[in-house]
């Protein structure tokens, strides 16, 4: 192993639930290494967020050392070697090292193994199978320190082979190549993907679901999705059109904003125009009901937010919320196209930081001393004022308020509610 770069003084490494981990299975005749995601953003200076461990360990050594040791260990996939050990209220999951001793169509049958080469071959790409021990030493037996250095993804061992083992893989590809890759994908990884599409018909929409979310806000999704879109990809998990032009747009205008990149905001600009594309889509991905609700609202009549002026945008923003109010503003943004002005649209989207709506000041009561009784015609001769009072540009004056009150209820006496 000499020569290979060392993690060695790493933060999470040192100190912290999973370094707790590591030193409780990595002593007595067993092994235990960080594994996958963690060892990959380290090399490559990007956060390290969960860090999982292997182990040479069986699950249950692996839960008897826990528990001995005062820890809580949860069996949230023991048989298939996986155990979530809980340090400090932090998860680390911990599986034990597997190897496919017999493999059968797109199946394999699984067995706890001791070779950490086995087990590396296993996993889906290169740079996802490097290993690291506590001293900070990195393991590679798959070529992963060379991609993780030119920034390539490439699947481990066989494209074709991968994928029918598993054909989330084919989404996986995109996302970690959208998310840590550089320049194109690879050639034949994208070859493999694109043959293997068929059998994304056959993964849960909750699977779908997940990758998807997390590619849409990776670094580099506009080019992963424009070629997912070639391949035939996009058209078989979406169902629809989608907008390559608007979804670049959005990214720039959260860019442009410093907004955090969001999911939802960016589907609604990669794949709808009306609200049917939204319910379409809740339905495709299975998303949860705020995930829906959310789309529903930006993409219902975005339209209507482009080319306001001030007092339309505050009219809008009344109506809808800050919140809904800039996202749909922001679709609208991303399909107005080249040309169009900037600085404009910002003004607008910062009209919430601005500008705070009143609180509509006629009330229900305000009518029944009129004579109005309680009921629908109550709830007609609210709304007649209310649009009143927004088009006169919210007036708080008594005198006014009082012209608004009796001119609605006039309109509502002789039938007139335009």
């Amino acid at each position: 192993m000499s020569g290979l770069p060392s993690l060695r003084g790493a933060p999470w490494l040192v100190s912290g639930a999973a370094a707790q981990a590591l030193e409780l299975l990595d002593r007595d005749g067993e092994e235990a290494r960080a594994v996958g995601g963690a060892v990959r953003n380290a090399l490559m200076g990007l956060p390290v967020g969960e860090v999982d461990v292997a182990t040479t360990a069986l699950p249950e050594k692996v839960v008897e050392r826990a528990r001995a040791a005062g820890i809580k260990a949860v069996a949230t996939g023991i048989e298939h070697g996986t155990v979530t050990l809980v340090i400090h209220g932090e998860p680390v999951e911990v599986t034990t090292l597997r190897e496919d001793v017999e493999t059968y169509g797109r199946k394999a049958r699984v067995a706890f193994g001791r070779d950490w080469t086995h087990d590396a071959l296993r996993r889906d790409f290169t740079i996802n199978g490097l290993s690291v021990t506590r001293d900070g030493t990195v393991h590679d037996v798959v070529g992963g320190l060379a991609d993780v250095a030119a920034r390539r993804v490439h699947f481990i061992g066989d494209p074709a082979q991968r994928i029918a083992e598993d054909y989330l893989r084919v989404l996986r590809f995109f996302r970690i190549h959208a998310a840590y890759g550089r320049g194109e994908p690879d050639r034949a990884g994208l070859l493999a993907c694109i043959a293997g599409r068929d059998g994304l018909g056959g993964l849960s929409a909750e699977r779908i679901r997940m990758e998807m979310l997390k590619l849409l806000v990776a670094d580099g999704a506009a080019d992963a999705l424009q070629a997912m879109a070639d391949g035939g990809l996009l058209l078989r998990l979406l169902g629809g059109v989608t907008y390559h032009g608007s979804f670049r747009a959005m990214v720039e205008i959260e860019r442009l904003l410093g907004l955090e990149a969001d999911a939802i905001r960016r589907l609604a600009a990669l794949a709808v125009a009306v609200p049917e594309d939204a319910r379409r889509l809740a339905l495709r991905l299975r998303l949860s009901n705020a995930e829906a609700k959310r789309l529903d609202g930006i993409g219902h009549r975005w339209w209507r937010l482009a080319n306001m002026d001030e007092d339309t945008a505050r009219r809008r923003l009344y109506r809808l919320g800050p919140e809904r109010y800039r996202d749909r503003l922001l679709l609208a943004w991303s399909r107005a196209g080249r040309g169009t002005d900037a600085a404009l649209w910002q003004s607008r989207v910062t009209l919430p930081q601005r500008w705070t709506a009143p609180e509509f000041p006629i009330k229900a009561a305000d009518f029944m001393a009129r004579g109005v009784p309680q009921g629908p015609l109550l709830g007609q001769v609210m709304a007649i004022a209310e649009d009143a009072w927004l088009a006169a540009n919210f007036p708080l004056e008594a005198a006014a308020l009082d012209t608004i009150a009796e001119d609605s209820l006039a309109k509502l006496r002789r039938g007139d509610k335009s």
